[in-house]
Formats: structure tokens, C-alpha cells, sequence
């Protein structure tokens, strides 16, 4: 193989490893909302079995209730995280599978 050959070989290979890098999910854990106590919540979502995804909007206090277990998230606003793992701030055995928190803009803070 040729020095051109080679170049361009470990370049795509970089350029590869980067993207596969961006893929994975880094996000401090203090953009991702705050834990409340759940008479401070608006509305409820039961997760069931099934569930594998929620849609929420910035600045929303949010209970869940998980198999009899429960627990109660604000989501973060103007932080520019749009969608993390639920499972990365649910207390400690409550989520038995993936779920995924969706975030829609706070309508309040939306410029048109």
C-alpha cells in the first residue's frame, strides 16, 4: 500500500471513529433536570412494560409512577439537551428497561 493509499485509509478510519464517538451519550448530569418531590409534580406518566419513551416539554415537573414506585423530575430548560435516558436520573432499581425522555421547548421561551 502506498503512502496515499495509507493516508486516506486512516483518515476515513478517523473520521469514523469520531462520528461513532459523537453517537454515544456524554451529558452532564446537572443539565439534565432536577429531582423534586412529587406534590411539586403537574401531571403523571405511568411507565409500563412497555414504555420506551416519554414526551415532556422544558420546565416541566413531571411524576412517574413505575410498578407502585414513583418519583419526580423537572426537566431542564434553555440547557440544549432535547432527549436523555430517563433511566440516568430515576432513583436506583425503579426502571427496569430503556426509557427515553423526549423534550419539547417550553413554549413560553419559543421566539417565532
Amino acid at each position: 500500500m502506498n503512502h496515499f493509499a495509507f493516508a486516506k485509509t486512516c483518515t476515513v478510519t478517523a473520521l469514523l471513529l469520531a462520528v461513532a464517538g459523537a453517537k454515544a451519550e456524554h451529558i452532564r448530569k446537572d443539565l439534565l433536570g432536577d429531582a423534586v418531590p412529587p406534590s411539586d409534580a403537574y401531571r403523571t406518566i405511568v411507565i409500563g412494560s412497555d414504555t420506551r419513551f416519554v414526551n415532556v416539554t422544558g420546565d416541566e415537573v413531571v411524576n412517574f409512577m413505575v410498578d407502585g414506585k414513583r418519583f419526580a423530575w423537572r426537566f431542564p430548560i434553555g440547557t440544549g439537551v432535547r432527549s436523555f435516558s430517563l433511566n440516568e436520573v430515576a432513583p436506583e432499581g425503579v426502571l427496569s428497561h430503556p426509557v427515553r425522555a423526549y423534550i419539547a421547548p417550553d413554549p413560553l421561551y419559543v421566539q417565532e
